[in-house]
């Protein structure tokens, strides 16, 4: 009898992304297994992008009668293991319950949530610091030491980000996203402008503005303080954005979800971080530029600023403007 494994990712974007990996070297390690993950229902097409799968289990936790029938379901399959990769009770509770012979997870000192250790069979205590590389870590007890960070993408065809190419002539464009969900992850929509005024001048680059909901108003303010060096990206879907990163020259973004589909896809970064920490959270790739304030930070890993400065104002306009020439001196700058 093959094997049959489920993955427990449910959410946020960055941290399905992270996850990603993790399915390929499964798939890698078991050509054969039958693949399944468990997510929000809100990251089903981010999932259905990636190759090795056999199938996206959406489920919504607050829904719990449809929850208890879908855990009903996954219990009949006969996983070989279930692998917990999201750390909070909510999902510990999830994998245990689909009844594997195995449910794997993070050690106590590992999870976000340490109530969580004890519905694990097998606990993983990772080495490594960036969260993709801990997650790979979670296929040890599998028998897998794969340390490569692999995205088997296929993305499908996207009108937004045809026309963003339209709009440019077919010409290299830079992607600046200054939006995110927590308030001290963003960097100034002015210095945004103003980095993208300097992008243009020093590297004849243009940029398209990324905004996602509930933050048009932003991305507008950082387009009128470019002098015309920026503008509005249309609306996108995740799958939209996959493609306009792609194409991209460059994409300079904060700790979020757009920062990490650009890393996915091998776009050239320069990452803002404040409250949380890059050697976790950040790029992954080593070409990649980091401009952190998060030493200095008294709200580590909180939405809000305690002190009502938040550090990641700190980062000044000249040193990102260098941030960006170091990147794009790189061999891996050229899309």
């Amino acid at each position: 009898m093959s094997h049959r494994f489920l993955l427990v990712r449910l959410g946020s974007l960055g941290d399905v992304i992270h996850a990603i990996p993790t399915a390929a070297a499964l798939r890698a390690r078991f050509p054969e297994a039958r693949i399944d993950w468990l997510v929000d229902p809100r990251y089903v097409p981010l999932l259905e992008m990636v190759r090795g799968l056999d199938s996206r289990i959406a489920v919504n936790t607050r829904k719990l009668g449809q929850t208890a029938s879908i855990v009903g379901d996954l219990r009949k399959v006969g996983y070989t293991a279930v692998i917990d990769l999201q750390g909070l009770l909510k999902s510990a509770v999830l994998a245990k319950a689909v009844g594997a012979e195995r449910t794997i997870g993070f050690e106590r000192a590992h999870l976000r949530e340490r109530t969580a250790a004890p519905f694990y069979s097998h606990r993983v205590a990772p080495e490594a610091t960036h969260v993709v590389f801990k997650n790979l870590a979670l296929l040890e007890p599998l028998g897998s030491r794969d340390t490569r960070a692999a995205f088997p993408l296929e993305i499908p065809h996207s009108l937004a980000a045809e026309e963003v190419r339209a709009r440019f002539g077919g010409e290299p464009y830079g992607v600046i996203n200054p939006g995110a969900a927590w308030p001290n992850k963003r960097w100034p929509p002015d210095r945004f402008g103003a980095l993208a005024a300097a992008v243009r001048e020093r590297f004849g680059l243009r940029s398209i503005v990324l905004w996602g909901p509930g933050e048009q108003t932003l991305a507008e303010q950082v387009a009128n303080a470019s002098g015309g060096a920026a503008e509005l990206a249309p609306a996108t879907e995740i799958t939209d954005v996959f493609a306009i990163a792609r194409h991209a020259r460059i994409l300079i973004s904060g700790d979020t979800g757009p920062l990490h589909i650009g890393g996915a896809v091998g776009t050239p970064l320069v990452a803002l971080f404040g409250p949380t920490r890059a050697e976790r959270n950040g790029p992954w790739s080593t070409e990649d530029v980091v401009v952190s304030r998060t030493n200095g930070c008294v709200c580590l890993y909180r939405r809000r600023c305690r002190r009502g400065a938040q550090c990641i104002d700190e980062i000044e306009l000249p040193e990102v403007i260098d941030a960006v020439e170091r990147r794009l001196s790189t061999p891996g700058a050229q899309p």
